[in-house]
């Protein structure tokens, strides 16, 4: 008897969560237009905000000089390419724009991502070929992000965040990618949101 309780319990659990799911709705934190650009990718090939539009992207901030936070920044993305990967997630792409462009040529991109575990790179683009100050007024004006190159040093100073981009190429969520509190990086909050924004889409 305890039994067929216990697994009337699970049923009943394992129902509501679908059905919790099945009701699940993107909800974004805002919506900033990201500006028109040309830029070229770690394989030499330009990509352009028109290139990207017709689906959701993340996107992030890096630079292969970079000591601290980029290589957990890098690596985490990784792990949220799993999630995807696990959730059947295809219609994505991801996209990193370095804050260090004079640096960062497509070689340079190519070796650092060729030390992360990266589950499906062609669903990667790695993108330079601008100027400095391209790069930091774009990061502010696209995605209220701040990118600041030093006079002194090689430590850009930028922001730590995983931006979700729509089909319309509007940044309209930001997440947490370098998370040292509890919990840490919410990697399944991350996958389920963009799983249901491409949903949403094919529903439209």
């Amino acid at each position: 008897m305890k039994t067929k309780i216990l697994g009337l319990i699970g049923i009943v659990m394992i129902s509501t969560i679908l059905g919790a799911c099945s009701n699940y709705k993107f909800k974004e934190d805002h919506s900033y237009p990201v500006e028109d650009f040309k830029m070229t990718d770690q394989r030499g090939e330009t990509v352009t905000l028109e290139d990207l539009k017709g689906e959701p992207w993340i996107a992030m901030f890096i630079f292969t000089k970079c000591v601290t936070v980029c290589p957990p920044l890098t690596y985490n993305m990784t792990v949220l390419q799993e999630e995807l990967v696990d959730l059947g997630v295809e219609d994505y792409k991801i996209v990193a724009f370095s804050v260090d462009p004079e640096t960062d040529t497509p070689e340079v991109l190519t070796e650092y991502l060729s030390n992360y575990p990266v589950p499906d790179e062609s669903k990667w683009h790695l993108l330079t070929g601008y100027d400095q100050k391209f790069i930091e007024q774009f990061a502010l004006n696209s995605f209220k992000s701040f990118v600041k190159k030093p006079e002194e040093g090689d430590q850009v100073i930028h922001q730590i965040y995983y931006y979700i981009v729509d089909e319309k190429g509007n940044s309209v969520k930001t997440y947490d990618g370098y998370s040292e509190t509890e919990g840490g990086v919410q990697f399944e909050t991350i996958a389920i949101d963009l799983k249901t924004l491409i949903g949403e889409r094919l529903e439209k």
